[in-house]
């Protein structure tokens, strides 16, 4: 690309939280916003603007920005609430569960980073161990307080007073320290949209909201949209088509849009980037310019409308027949800020950014068509995994960005006013997770909620023509909590896709918002709203081998039983907020016999394993020294072989033996291990994320059920 014709790029960070607030209480039940709002929501708006030819969009929902007003209008959470107690004056209960609240972050860049914290975080864990037998003086747990409040500072911030002497000092903490701390994240979170109005004020950023409550706007519009992925995807009971509450989640948004920045919104990052042909022309209709969402969901409405999948690309705009602008997500640059680069040294990091946006535009430089790049996604949840919550990556990214005369930056609303579209006839109904929506329904729990949602919403609908003098401000009130209710997060931790250790949290406050609607109208609460709807607490899925085993080291899947019977563990990230679609790995699986032990990992695609420059895998065993394996892959197919110790083949899949006796002396005991993919010195996936699958391999002859 010439710099007369540099590549558009289009980035936009998504900033959202579910709606924590109970109905029926002025503390909100969990933290995470007013965490953010010192940790994410304001330093992203200023490191996005430090150079002046740099812009970017951010996407905001309006549930969120409620949230900041809860807490500058003196609301709580139940976490500040903990942080108000003075140990001295508190029950033994109380200081439990002030403990067991203070150590809720990542501990490898937010906790072990602080000596004091440190220590605190390892006694805890030590307090658990034993049954919480060991004591905590009270000016320990004061300090514990003081740091789960203060780990979650952005770096940005922390030069200012009380920050800075708080961090100086690391402990001996008092109930005044805990009270300036306290008034300056109120004060903070006071700047947050002031800053946003001012900035786009200025036109040097672009914002958008996504629909009021974050639902998924095309299972609104009709439930049955969900087979168009999935054909034989079971559904609700009762089919679920309102459309015109995804009108109203619009709207709504619309309006406090405009009520905040004096101007018409323009555009919309839906709900999870969820589109179906009734969804976007209802935003359509309601005046929205444009629309985005992923390239797997451009991929399957190239075919669905016979359009040519090579001449059409994500790097272009589309018009939809409604009118509206698309844009399409590039997914795999996307998914690497929220996953990848992390591990990566932030110039590298950025530099690698860089040369996937270019080589796009190289790619189609002789198409003639303008290049647009859009990059997509949470512009929140990853940080923490970074070091300095990404700070030197994203001034690194917006540096290298900003000198490079082949990229140019550009906001969604200005791309989609001045590139000059393609058409798309037609949507597929899908998002950006796996291009359909099994997240937010066909799981049994999934479906008994919408079910619950359906026959409240029904309910009102019946209660309000049949009662027309009915205080409108509770039937206002109880249209409010069906709308809650149909935000995409509580879906989110139904279901097998994500077992957090809060699911219980997410389902106890679906339900009460769906029981608030009863108890406006003056209707008895359902029984069955009153159980809970999930029904597993969260445990890592590790299946154990239940059959000695002994399959051909060849990198390929010999027969059908080779490797049946073995143990079992799910690539999946436990307990988050974020979804990661784009992972090398898939299954591990592991097993042994009397003389090896064994593991096999599966990839979600092998051909990806080939693009890979310098492809690395490191596999470690712990027992508990470390024993690890560097294989330098190279190309495949790769086998390596190490006489009495190890050896190993990848072709298809990876397969490994390691010989007993190499592990233990015995041939048998206790192990943990975990598998890492580098490309050349840099971390791309380790799995399990934290941690290691372990499990205890039998004496030989001595394998219950195993017995040869």
């Amino acid at each position: 690309m010439s710099a007369k014709h540099p590549i558009k790029l289009a980035i936009l960070w998504h900033m959202h939280q579910p709606d924590y607030r109970d109905p029926h209480n002025p503390v909100a039940a969990a933290p995470w916003v007013r965490l953010r709002a010192t940790k994410d929501y304001l330093d992203m708006l200023l490191l996005a603007t430090e150079h002046d030819n740099v812009k970017v969009t951010f996407n905001l929902v309006p549930s969120l920005i409620e949230q900041f007003n809860h807490y500058s209008n003196d609301g709580s959470d139940y976490h500040w609430e903990l942080t108000f107690l003075n140990p001295a004056e508190s029950s033994l209960s109380q200081k439990q569960e002030i403990l067991e609240n203070a150590f809720k972050c990542h501990p490898e860049t937010m906790i072990n980073p602080y000596p004091r914290y440190h220590r605190l975080f390892l006694k805890w864990q030590n307090f658990k161990k034993e049954n919480f037998q060991i004591s905590f003086t009270d000016d320990e747990i004061r300090d514990a307080q003081v740091w789960s409040n203060l780990t979650w500072v952005d770096p940005i911030f922390r030069s200012q007073a009380p920050l800075n002497s708080l961090l100086a000092r690391g402990e001996g903490f008092t109930e005044p320290d805990k009270q300036e701390l306290i008034k300056w994240q109120k004060s903070h979170i006071s700047k947050i949209i002031p800053a946003y109005q001012k900035l786009y004020g200025e036109r040097r950023i672009d914002i958008s909201f996504s629909p009021y409550f974050h639902p998924i706007l095309p299972l609104l519009c009709d439930s049955n949209s969900a087979r168009e992925a999935l054909p034989d995807i079971k559904l609700p009971r009762q089919d679920f088509k309102h459309p015109e509450d995804a009108r109203q989640q619009i709207k709504m948004s619309m309006a406090m849009f405009e009520d905040l920045f004096r101007r018409p919104m323009l555009g919309m990052w839906p709900s999870e980037g969820s589109v179906s042909d009734e969804a976007v022309r209802i935003c359509a209709e309601c005046g929205l310019k444009w629309l985005a969402s992923d390239e797997q969901v451009l991929f399957r409405s190239l075919q669905k409308t016979g359009l040519n999948t090579v001449e059409n690309h994500p790097y272009a705009i589309y018009e939809h027949s409604s009118g509206i602008k698309l844009f399409f997500r590039d997914h795999l640059v996307s998914d690497k800020i929220g996953f990848v680069y992390s591990t990566w040294a932030p110039e590298k990091a950025a530099a690698d950014f860089v040369s996937h946006v270019k080589n796009a535009g190289l790619r189609l430089a002789k198409s003639g068509d303008e290049v647009i790049v859009p990059v997509i996604l949470d512009g929140e949840n990853s940080w923490e995994f970074y070091k300095n919550d990404g700070q030197q990556f994203l001034r690194a990214l917006y540096k290298q960005i900003s000198e490079d005369s082949e990229i140019s930056t550009v906001t969604m609303s200005e791309a989609a006013d001045r590139v000059k579209p393609r058409p798309l006839k037609s949507v597929f109904a899908g998002s950006w997770i796996d291009h359909n929506f099994r997240i937010w329904i066909g799981h049994e729990e999934d479906n008994t909620a919408w079910d619950y949602l359906k026959t409240a919403r029904d309910l009102l609908v019946s209660f309000e023509l049949e009662n027309p003098k009915y205080d409108k401000r509770q039937i206002a009130a109880a249209w409010r909590e069906i709308y809650i209710a149909e935000g995409s997060d509580w879906y989110w931790w139904y279901g097998d896709e994500h077992r957090g250790a809060d699911n219980h949290l997410f389902d106890r406050m679906f339900r009460t918002h769906l029981m608030r609607v009863y108890e406006l109208l003056g209707k008895d609460i359902p029984q069955q709203l009153r159980v809970p709807i999930t029904s597993q607490k969260y445990e890592p899925v590790i299946l154990m081998p239940d059959a000695l085993l002994t399959p051909d080291i060849d990198g390929r899947i010999s027969h059908f039983y080779e490797w049946f019977g073995a143990g079992r563990f799910q690539c999946l990230a436990p307990d988050t907020t974020m979804h990661r679609v784009f992972r090398l790995a898939n299954t591990i699986f592991f097993s042994f016999d009397h003389d090896f032990f064994y593991v096999r990992v599966d990839f979600s695609n092998p051909k990806t394993l080939s693009s890979i420059k310098h492809l690395a895998i490191v596999v470690k065993f712990r027992l508990p020294e470390e024993k690890s394996f560097d294989l330098p892959v190279g190309q495949l197919p790769f086998i390596f072989e190490e006489k009495g110790k190890f050896k190993c083949a990848l072709t298809d899949i990876l397969e490994i033996g390691v010989e007993r006796k190499f592990l233990w002396t015995e041939g048998f005991g206790k192990l943990a291990f975990s598998f890492e993919i580098y490309e050349g010195k840099q971390l791309v996936e380790k799995w399990p994320i934290d941690g290691n699958i372990t499990c205890e391999i039998p004496e030989k002859h001595q394998e219950l059920f195993w017995y040869p």
